[in-house]
């Protein structure tokens, strides 16, 4: 397997349900250390990958050119009324943060699935989760992965490859997206684990990110109906609640975000090349909002840091050697007050990502999620180094 980062720009019985739950608050509780058990033995057609710092060097990204001269696509999904999270429906979404929490979590949501299980990935290259889905086929869960072609395909292969011989469906992601970049799992359509990481084994103790584990009945059902439209590469996926945000067509969204701030805004994101976004962080800094942006640095984003930082935004980097790599996609808007809100998901700040890509991410206003995403923001900023243009 190649060992290069690849950025693209990332109905069990009530009892079995329960211990589900208790094993990720165990992990949310004991985010300092790593929950991940020994590796199960790696597929045949995998090899193993490095975690080493070198494998994060910009120029060894592949580059996918952001087509800003198109008009967005229509094909979006319909957002449903909106609705607000009662106390009742905010006990239905939890967060894991990594790299803190290691690959346990999402370990044991693969390996608690019982009837089905989906997942709708962008990169899939970790021996221990294609074993552990060869394995839920085995004990005769439906198991169905979307992978993405149009980008990564060849360092998906093998994967793909592997989890077909035993057993699992597996199909590439519709053509008509320009890359599928969503990374989303639903399990016996209970439970979506909306991510803004990959399932790539070398970049787990080194990313940070981000998965909000969303047991909220409509929002699941409508990651499940998606998935369904995408596995069918149908027509335009379903409406879906106003807490999902969807790609193609995500960037009113976020812009609308950024601009409801009025106290604060923290931003951690992988890219920053959407004009929009960049405008509308801008806009913020000059009506009087503090804004503070995280990111890893890389050279092609260096004119938006420097129009951010002259607008008076807190930016700071860290090298792309650094022990610690900002691959989440998170927006944390006026933290600590009656209004704040966060939105956690794979849309990176590029027009092909929010317009022309396949991705999801959701916004919540539950406290301890939106408290727990700022501390880490600040947290991170704390380490990184202030931009100077």
């Amino acid at each position: 397997m190649a060992s290069l980062r690849r950025s693209h720009r990332g109905r069990q019985r009530a009892g079995v349900l329960l211990v589900l739950v208790i094993a990720v608050a165990a992990a949310l509780v004991a985010t300092s250390h790593r929950t991940g058990g020994a590796p199960a033995a790696p597929p045949a057609s995998h090899s193993p990958a490095s975690h080493s710092p070198a494998s994060r060097s910009p120029a060894a990204r592949p580059k996918k050119t952001a087509k800003h001269a198109r008009p967005a696509k229509s094909r979006t999904a319909k957002a449903a009324p909106a609705r607000s999270r009662s106390a009742a429906s905010a006990s239905q979404l939890s967060l894991v943060v990594e790299p803190d929490a290691g690959p346990g979590p999402v370990y044991a949501l693969l390996r608690a699935a019982r009837h089905s299980l989906d997942v709708e990935i962008y990169e899939l290259e970790d021996d221990q989760a294609a074993a552990i889905l060869a394995a839920d086929a085995r004990r005769g869960v439906r198991v169905r992965v979307l992978l993405d072609a149009n980008f990564v395909g060849r360092y998906n292969e093998p994967a793909c490859s592997y989890l077909r011989a035993h057993g699992v469906a597996v199909r590439w992601a519709p053509s008509q997206f320009d890359v599928t970049h969503e990374k989303a799992i639903v399990a016996d359509d209970r439970l979506a684990a909306i991510m803004t990481m990959n399932l790539t084994a070398r970049y787990y103790a080194s990313s940070r990110e981000f998965i909000a584990l969303d047991r909220n009945p409509a929002d699941v059902a409508a990651v499940e109906a998606t998935f369904a439209d995408d596995w069918a590469d149908g027509g335009l996926p379903p409406s879906s609640p106003a807490d999902l945000v969807w790609s193609p067509g995500a960037q009113d969204a976020l812009v609308a975000l950024i601009a409801s701030a009025r106290h604060e805004l923290l931003i951690e994101n992988e890219e920053m090349s959407d004009p929009a976004v960049t405008a509308a962080l801008q806009a913020a800094a000059h009506r009087g909002v503090r804004v503070e942006v995280v990111m890893t640095r890389q050279s092609e984003w260096a004119g938006a840091f420097d129009a951010l930082a002259r607008a008076g935004v807190a930016v700071a980097t860290y090298d792309s050697s650094a022990p610690l790599y900002i691959h989440a996609k998170a927006i944390v808007v006026d933290p600590g007050r009656p209004q704040a809100r966060v939105f956690i998901g794979s849309q990176n700040f590029s027009v092909a990502s929010l317009l022309y890509n396949r991705e999801l991410g959701l916004i919540t206003s539950r406290p301890a999620i939106v408290d727990r995403v700022a501390a880490i923001i600040r947290r991170d900023g704390a380490g990184a180094t202030p931009w100077r243009p």
